[in-house]
């Protein structure tokens, strides 16, 4: 475990942001995921990594803060508050979120109690968050075992948090010999499928499937598809999802028609979302339904003005290894990476021709939706079809049967 935690903290560190010595660093973990972060934080203290905060969270004094605390109380949690990052944003630091989602714990919480600390969450940093938006700071996105999530996702199996582990090792690459030249290969060949979807000049998607998805997307004028590697506006190369599949762009905010069906969980601030569908007219969510977490996705859809809006969308093969591996995760950043999927909420500076020099204002007049909310749904089938149309009227068949019609 020792070896492949050191090649996992060499991804994540001078691959994923690609840290400079002296750069302040906030990670963000589980408190289980010491063992993990000791050697992360000690192989970045040798290399020159010398301010670095550590954000810890544990599920459980969530629960009770939950369970116990009023809404103003809530306000001022640090579980939720995180006003510290947008000191860390202000000296150029670097943030590194290691994620472990812990869903059952948090079924019996009020909603409105969910959606406000989600809320509260997103709207204390907003120096980080629009520098996080433009790539004027590093971050990166990585998954980590939990006890209680590795139960989920391997129920009744012995030594589940270890087994999970394999499998994080395993989608991330570690498993190889030389886990970043395996990166560079991926990376690669998400530049290549990037440049065939640029060169075509798409002006939307229609997208259909047997679940009912028959979904129309709008795509602007200036829009741009990214991958796996993204870049900073000093040209510094960035891995912000460890693992990516994606191939993403931010679509048109008032331009999405149709249903999509939910093609898998979504766990949403620790709560599940189950077998949901959602209705959109001119960009705007009009109805939608769950049969697990309805509220909760209410609050997600209403959370501000922006948040009934798609901000991305992403393309993702049906036969990739996440998917291929046949597991649900329970786990955004992994399940995501196993299906196409959409996202509610804030869209892309980077997805917009001259965007990332462009202010809220001006991304909203050309078309890119602006919002406190970015929650990713996975919408993937094994029979996915999307045709897209060009600016040219021409029609291209860019999925067939889940996958890359190429």
């Amino acid at each position: 475990m020792k070896d492949n935690f050191e090649k996992y903290a060499d991804l994540l560190l001078f691959k994923g942001l690609n840290i400079k010595k002296g750069q302040p660093l906030v990670i963000t973990s589980p408190i289980e995921s010491i063992d993990f972060v000791r050697v992360l934080a000690k192989k970045a203290y040798e290399y020159g990594v010398h301010d670095i905060y550590f954000d810890w969270s544990d599920s459980y004094l969530k629960l009770y803060q939950l369970q116990n605390f009023s809404m103003d109380e809530l306000d001022n949690s640090l579980f939720w508050n995180k006003k510290v990052y947008d000191e860390y944003a202000e000296k150029d630091g670097a943030f590194l979120m290691l994620t472990a989602e812990e869903s059952d714990i948090f079924e019996n919480v009020n909603p409105e109690k969910i959606s406000h600390t989600s809320y509260v969450s997103r709207t204390t940093r907003p120096i980080y968050k629009e520098k996080q938006g433009k790539y004027e700071v590093p971050w990166c996105i990585a998954m980590v075992s939990t006890e209680i999530s590795s139960k989920k996702v391997f129920p009744g199996v012995e030594n589940s948090k270890e087994k999970l582990w394999e499998e994080i090792f395993k989608a991330c690459l570690i498993d190889k010999d030389d886990p970043l030249a395996e990166w560079d290969k991926k990376i690669a060949k998400s530049k290549s499928n990037v440049k065939r979807l640029n060169d075509l000049h798409l002006q939307k998607l229609h997208y259909t499937n047997s679940l009912g998805t028959d979904l129309e997307i709008g795509l602007g004028e200036g829009h741009i598809w990214c991958g796996a590697d993204e870049k900073m506006p000093s040209g510094r190369p960035l891995l912000v999802n460890i693992p990516t599949e994606e191939i993403f762009t931010s679509p048109l905010m008032d331009a999405t028609n149709g249903i999509v069906y939910a093609s898998k969980p979504l766990v949403y601030s620790g709560t599940l979302i189950d077998k949901f569908w959602i209705r959109f007219e001119k960009g705007k969510v009009v109805d939608f339904d769950a049969e697990e977490g309805k509220e909760v996705l209410d609050g997600m859809i209403n959370l501000d003005e922006g948040s009934c809006k798609l901000g991305e969308c992403a393309l993702v093969e049906y036969d990739s290894p996440i998917s291929n591996s046949k597991i649900l995760f329970y786990n955004t950043l992994f399940d995501e990476n196993a299906a196409c999927h959409l996202a509610l909420g804030n869209g892309f500076p980077s997805c917009y021709q001259d965007g990332v020099k462009m202010s809220r204002d001006e991304l909203l007049k050309v078309g890119v939706n602006q919002s406190n909310e970015h929650t990713d749904f996975m919408i993937g089938t094994e029979d996915l079809k999307i045709i897209g149309t060009t600016v040219d009227g021409e029609e291209v068949t860019i999925f067939e049967n889940g996958n890359f019609a190429w």
